[in-house]
């Protein structure tokens, strides 16, 4: 049975779990496929950051579906990606040359790459995210490409405290928990502002067309996506992690009060990601520039979920709970620790992990619905199916 809120949205009607080539529903195939032809039409050669990661997959997958040609981009070897019909290239995204070299002839550029994570030194964040982000924006004005997407985060608001319901005009955090965050929202910025001169021009009353032969390669239209807890089946990050810590005995909640959190099942997030290219190439584009949380509008407790997925291969629910100031007197004396003695090694908690379990995450995403034309196509519930039919072939 599938747990949740009884704050959350309600389920929609489970859709079919049966799975084409490719992995992704029948139902899935024929609602993304309007805006999959309309890319389709728009664009001739995509460009994919972390092509080989969770989300990036995810988006290959769909662009295939339509017989888009894709460039995928990622450090390491994935032949799955080449069999779907990628053209992969391996590189560092802070290789700037390299990074050019590759993106030649594209006209659409998806920048997924980053480095996630809650633990590590400044430099290893803020090279592959913020320089990695510099270096896109670049070679995007120098190769005249007109389009980019980037996947940020929710974390870029993040100031250890409860997040209920807030939408886009949430300001950035003041003060940031981990590099990660602060990387992020820095990245963001720079990828939002790279399209301040065209929505000036546009402001003044120029045509679409003047400013981009005026700016030749500067006409770069941008939008921002923060996607928030992405899960599914083949999920290398949040899933393993649970069943993991739940077989070894050391899953806990943290607080006494379970709070709301919003997540968002894969190929939700990679529709929304085809929806926003659709849409910074519609004549009037209202979201260019602008940044847009997206999950699966359905706020569910984080015992409710990782129940979900312990129930998912019949695991008993977690039960166990650590108070959430004990939590995070722990993971500031083990970031000391590990700080003073430099281990590498990720502390089994941080101060950042106890504020992101103790406190509400969800968000209004009437803006992504409005400009984008997003709305979730799979459910928690039906989301948790294909989840289960996927651990038990693994």
């Amino acid at each position: 049975m599938i747990e949740h809120s009884k704050n959350s949205a309600p389920y929609s009607k489970a859709k079919s779990n049966s799975h084409n080539s490719i992995g992704v529903t029948a139902n899935f195939n024929d609602a993304v496929q309007l805006p999959l032809n309309t890319l389709a039409a728009q664009t001739k050669h995509v460009f994919v950051t972390g092509a080989g990661g969770f989300l990036g997959k995810a988006i290959c997958r769909l662009l295939r579906l339509a017989d888009i040609k894709v460039t995928g981009f990622a450090r390491g070897s994935y032949p799955e990606l080449t069999q779907m019909g990628v053209n992969m290239k391996q590189g560092d995204i802070t290789d700037f040359s390299r990074l050019k070299e590759t993106m030649q002839s594209c006209d659409l550029v998806f920048h997924v790459a980053a480095k996630a994570g809650v633990w590590g030194c400044k430099d290893d964040y803020f090279k592959p995210n913020v320089q990695g982000a510099q270096n896109i924006i670049r070679a995007c004005q120098e190769l005249a490409i007109t389009r980019l997407v980037y996947t940020s985060t929710p974390s870029v608001t993040f100031a250890g405290v409860d997040e209920a319901g807030i939408d886009e005009s949430q300001p950035y955090a003041d003060n940031f928990l981990n590099f990660y965050g602060e990387s992020k929202a820095l990245a963001e910025q720079l990828v939002l502002a790279a399209s301040h001169d065209l929505k000036h021009g546009l402001k003044q009353g120029a045509s679409l067309d003047s400013l981009q032969a005026s700016h030749q390669g500067k006409s770069l239209k941008t939008v921002a996506l923060r996607p928030h807890l992405i899960w599914g089946p083949n999920d290398p990050h949040l899933v393993p992690r649970v069943l993991e810590r739940a077989r070894a005995g050391k899953l806990k909640l943290v607080g006494k009060e379970d709070k709301l959190v919003d997540t968002i099942f894969v190929d939700n997030a990679a529709y929304a990601h085809i929806l926003a290219a659709v849409a910074l190439n519609e004549p009037e584009a209202t979201c260019i520039g602008k940044a847009y949380f997206i999950s699966n509008d359905q706020p569910i407790t984080m015992a409710a979920m990782l129940n979900n997925i312990l129930h998912c291969v019949d695991l008993p629910p977690v039960t166990k709970r650590v108070p959430s100031t004990v939590a995070y007197a722990v993971g500031t004396t083990l970031e000391w620790f590990y700080n003073v003695l430099n281990i590498k090694q990720e502390p089994i908690m941080t101060r950042f992990v106890a504020r992101q379990l103790s406190t509400s995450h969800y968000f209004d995403i009437s803006a992504a619905k409005k400009d984008l034309g997003y709305t979730p196509l799979i459910s928690i519930e039906e989301g948790m199916k294909q989840l289960k039919l996927s651990l038990a072939r693994s």
